[in-house]
């Protein structure tokens, strides 16, 4: 039977956080009010301002919210503000937080290029047309987790910084499952990247991500090393259908492939775990332009049709809101980052209410 009633916590964050949060809400409130959908939101605080009024950055509250909700709708963190802090307190460790007590492990990163937006990429009309790639970031192990880490003072008074890259059989085989998944619903190829040749930890994601294959014979696997693949998403990248990687790789991976589009505000994320899952735009928090009214909301918006599709079960829904933004762009309203010449330049909340006219039409 399908689910009419979910539970959501909301966390804006930080710089335009609830700017452009205000705008993806508006957004989910028509589908709650059309679809006779019953969304309980909880809001909560994370990041900086968290860390403001709670001395951390992901506090007792946030973290029971998140817990016991469907999916958390996340703005972004961080800023110059709280750059001074230690380490363990800063902003971002509320995202590594929510991932680790939350369990989420893989990370969804769609790079769409619109052809309305083919003019604001880097790259030549020609090489960018028509890409659709999805990377799958791990996002549990690596650097980011690793053991033994930190900087410490040698017997010589000199200082050494470490950071750990590891992984165990079971973290690379939960995220290659899920990436063999994701592809058979897609074009059917897939695209692991690693660095085999020299790193063992990535050695066995390779051997890993190969058994897992061979459960999957309707699916091509190639494998393809980090450097190269960087390389190939500028050279060619209407080669890649879906990407499989490591927590690093992917960061940089992911973030590279997002310039494709022309615009890092257009870009969406999908965070999920077995249980709940977490998404936000790629983003950052912006804090040089937050309160003026001029940041793009459209990826948060694009991340509300992600919760739609793999949290909510509501996959027409996350449609027609990926439909309403294409029709906004082809009707040529551009916020400040994806501005070009002779279009309608608009702030945050008018760019957000043109995207509900359009859905409103759409779902009527």
């Amino acid at each position: 039977m399908k689910r009419d009633n979910f539970k959501i916590a909301v966390f804006a964050g930080d710089g335009i956080g609830p700017e452009i949060m205000k705008e993806a809400l508006k957004i989910l409130k028509i589908i709650s009010d059309k679809k006779k959908i019953k969304l309980q939101l909880g809001e909560g605080l994370v990041g900086g301002c968290a860390y403001d009024r709670f001395g951390v950055p992901l506090p007792d509250p946030s973290l029971a919210l998140a817990r016991k909700s469907d999916a958390v709708l996340l703005g972004a963190v961080g800023g110059p503000k709280w750059e001074s802090l230690d380490y363990s307190v800063r902003p971002e460790r509320a995202l590594m937080g929510l991932r680790r007590e939350l369990d989420i492990f893989a990370n969804l990163r769609p790079i769409v290029v619109f052809d309305e937006l083919l003019d604001a990429s880097p790259l030549k009309k020609n090489i960018v047309r028509g890409i659709d790639i999805m990377i799958i970031r791990e996002l549990t192990g690596d650097v980011y987790f690793g053991k033994p880490r930190g900087v410490k003072k040698g017997k010589d008074g000199k200082r050494r910084g470490v950071n750990t890259m590891a992984y165990s059989e079971d973290e690379i085989r939960r995220i290659a499952i899920r990436a063999f998944e994701i592809a058979r619903a897609r074009k059917k190829n897939l695209f692991s990247v690693d660095k085999a040749n020299i790193l063992e930890s990535t050695e066995l994601w390779r051997d890993v991500v190969t058994e897992v294959g061979r459960s999957y014979s309707d699916i091509t696997l190639k494998h393809m090393y980090v450097d190269n693949c960087a390389l190939q998403l500028i050279r060619n990248p209407a080669q890649f259908d879906v990407i499989v990687t490591t927590n690093l790789f992917g960061d940089i991976l992911s973030d590279e492939a997002a310039m494709l589009t022309g615009s890092i505000g257009m870009l969406p994320s999908a965070s999920l775990g077995d249980k709940t899952a977490l998404y936000e735009p790629i983003h950052g928090s912006a804090p040089d332009i937050a309160g003026k009214n001029i940041a793009n909301p459209l990826a948060t918006i694009l991340s509300v049709a992600l919760m739609l599709r793999y949290s909510l079960s509501l996959p027409r829904e996350a449609d027609l809101i990926e439909e309403a933004v294409g029709e906004t762009l082809k009707a040529g309203f551009r916020t400040r980052d994806i501005y070009q010449k002779n279009k309608k330049l608009v702030g945050t909340e008018e760019m957000g209410n043109v995207v509900a006219k359009k859905l409103c039409k759409l779902i009527n």
